[in-house]
């Protein structure tokens, strides 16, 4: 009999792992909500793989601010505990991840991923439990549409898209070139394909062209092929809206064969990892991005300080952004009703006016942050400067920044994260 319950026991343990957790009634963490104990939140990120400081960096923008939370008193006097899973950069182990953190660790709420591809795989199962999903920067504009649980902080490709389109056309026009893009996406990243739709469908109704369109598949190492027919289209600049991890050897190897254009990318491009493998093939290139290092608002610069104090560098927009979505999930827990799953969503989506390090954090009615700031950066003598912003509180045109570079340079390599 023993044995025969142990047999049963051991089925009914392995029924539940491979069909994963059953959808709560309440949502979030039974545990949480009783009002006693540690706040349980999950984050799941890419802390190892092709894209680790991604992963890395939100983590540590996370803890510096659950630190800062729970210093401050907490929530209502209780502490949040945050329980980290690496997903190795894969969009698989992504949900799998998510799903133990459900499942097992009985959490509150989930804070991630970076990679929309991730987020896609893993919102689903948030929404089907009940457990709110912040994510700090996934910008594909399918990743809220996966349920009224998903919520994101930072701005969509739809506008992150455009406003490089707009930047590409008046970048040409004030430097007398053509108007004709060339293009190289990433076909296994819905992040890469749904800045390329956006950009291109902007540019061409501004009057540009796109002069050529080739694809790559993140993790290859040769696009000479690619570049030799980008090459022959003789772009005045050359969009990749990829990863870090893929721009760096791109960059090389189109100087290699000549092409001498500047290259443009979006948020994915953020990473000291960037400079340290492109080097000088980067040089007057520019990209996307969350927020400037160097901007002397108070916000910003105590940020920096305090991140360059506890981890000895300076914070990349994935740091910010990280520590800003811990914020705006802990200003939904001292509004929320109650800890459970309904009713911090609710509180979630009432977000307005908070300030944040990379922009005032107001969810709209798709549950993506509405108005925030955007920048554009030049990679100057290996340094990141400040190109041009564009904030919707000022009428969301295109400001190019005249001024001189600022004298502190973000690291152009990245250090232990």
């Amino acid at each position: 009999m023993r044995k025969n319950t142990l047999i049963l026991i051991s089925l009914a343990v392995l029924s539940f792992g491979l069909l994963g957790c059953p959808p709560k009634e309440n949502g979030g963490n039974t545990t949480t909500a009783a009002g006693s104990g540690d706040i349980l939140i999950g984050e799941y990120g890419s802390m190892t793989g092709a894209q680790a400081t991604f992963g890395q960096s939100t983590h540590n923008g996370i803890m510096m601010a659950a630190d800062e939370i729970n210093a401050a008193g907490g929530i209502n006097g209780r502490k949040i505990k945050v329980l980290s899973e690496d997903d190795q950069s894969k969009q698989e182990e992504a949900a799998n991840a998510v799903t133990k953190l459900i499942s097992q660790n009985n959490v509150l709420a989930i804070l991630g991923e970076v990679a929309s591809s991730a987020s896609i795989a893993a919102a689903p199962i948030c929404q089907s439990n009940k457990v709110p999903m912040i994510t700090p920067s996934s910008t594909n504009d399918e990743v809220t549409r996966k349920g009224d649980y998903i919520f994101r902080i930072c701005f969509t490709d739809s506008y992150q898209g455009e406003y490089q389109a707009v930047f590409a056309d008046q970048w040409a026009t004030a430097n007398n070139k053509p108007k004709n893009v060339a293009m190289l996406t990433d076909v296994k990243s819905d992040y890469s394909q749904g800045l390329g739709k956006v950009f291109t469908a902007k540019f061409t109704a501004l009057g540009g062209k796109i002069a050529g369109t080739q694809s790559y598949a993140n993790g290859d190492s040769d696009f000479r092929s690619q570049l030799t027919a980008i090459k022959a289209t003789n772009p005045s600049l050359l969009y990749v809206p990829g990863y870090y991890t893929d721009i760096g050897q791109i960059a090389i190897q189109a100087r290699d064969l000549g092409i001498t254009c500047p290259l443009l990318g979006g948020d994915g491009w953020e990473s000291p990892k960037l400079i340290e493998i492109g080097g000088k093939a980067l040089e007057g290139s520019f990209y996307t991005n969350h927020y400037f290092y160097a901007d002397p608002a108070p916000v910003v610069a105590n940020f920096v300080q305090k991140y360059k104090e506890r981890y000895g560098q300076t914070p990349d927009a994935l740091a910010a952004l990280g520590y800003d979505d811990m914020k705006t999930l802990a200003d939904a827990m001292k509004r929320a009703s109650k800890l459970d799953g309904p009713s911090l969503r609710d509180a979630i989506a009432q977000t307005k006016g908070l300030t944040g390090v990379t922009g005032t954090i107001t969810i709209g009615p798709e549950r993506n942050a509405m108005g925030k700031k955007l920048v554009i950066e030049e990679i100057k003598n290996g340094q990141l400067t400040l190109a041009a912003t564009i904030d919707p509180a000022t009428g969301g045109k295109v400001e190019m920044n005249t001024g001189a570079a600022p004298a502190a340079a973000a690291p152009a390599t990245a250090t232990n994260k």
